[in-house]
């Protein structure tokens, strides 16, 4: 990390970055595709929540699986970006395992840094459906980039 992101994050700013974040997420047009909400409790760690419904489904009446990679990818993102209070991460690959098919409710994407400080992370992630059942799981490499947080909309500490 850099020595201003350390600084930033130890002197108590990491509670605004974790909440600049969740406003960055929000005003992403992507989501207002996907009824969900990000939270970030700690470092290294993001959940989102998301509904899910027929109007995800592929052609045998099941959730398609660019929504599971849009869950465990943002759930990952989120997590690995909780470490970086200066810069947009990229994601520069995602490997996923799905393991139960999806219809509908409520789905939780938990995502958990694994490793890397500087300039590239690994995080990774599961989805859980709404009876607690582990439905697909997923790893990324995530890079950061040269765009600023603060440049981007939604992403102003201390709104």
């Amino acid at each position: 990390m850099a020595d201003e992101t350390k600084t930033d994050m130890e002197s108590g700013g990491a509670q605004e970055h974790f909440r600049a974040l969740e406003r960055l997420y929000a005003e992403a047009p992507i989501n207002q595709l996907f009824q969900s909400r990000l939270e970030i409790a700690e470092a290294g760690l993001a959940r989102i929540y998301f509904d899910v419904d027929e109007r995800y489904y592929h052609a045998a009446g099941a959730v398609h699986g660019t929504a599971y990679f849009k869950m465990l990818d943002d759930a990952a993102f989120y997590a690995a970006n909780s470490l970086v209070s200066d810069r947009f991460i990229l994601t520069t690959a995602f490997n996923l395992l799905f393991t139960k098919p999806l219809k509908f409710g409520q789905v939780t994407a938990e995502g958990r840094w694994v490793s890397g400080k500087r300039r590239v992370f690994v995080a990774d992630a599961r989805l859980i459906d709404s009876e607690g059942e582990e439905i697909a799981r997923g790893t990324g490499t995530f890079m950061r980039s040269h765009i600023p947080l603060a440049s981007l909309p939604g992403y102003q500490k201390g709104d």
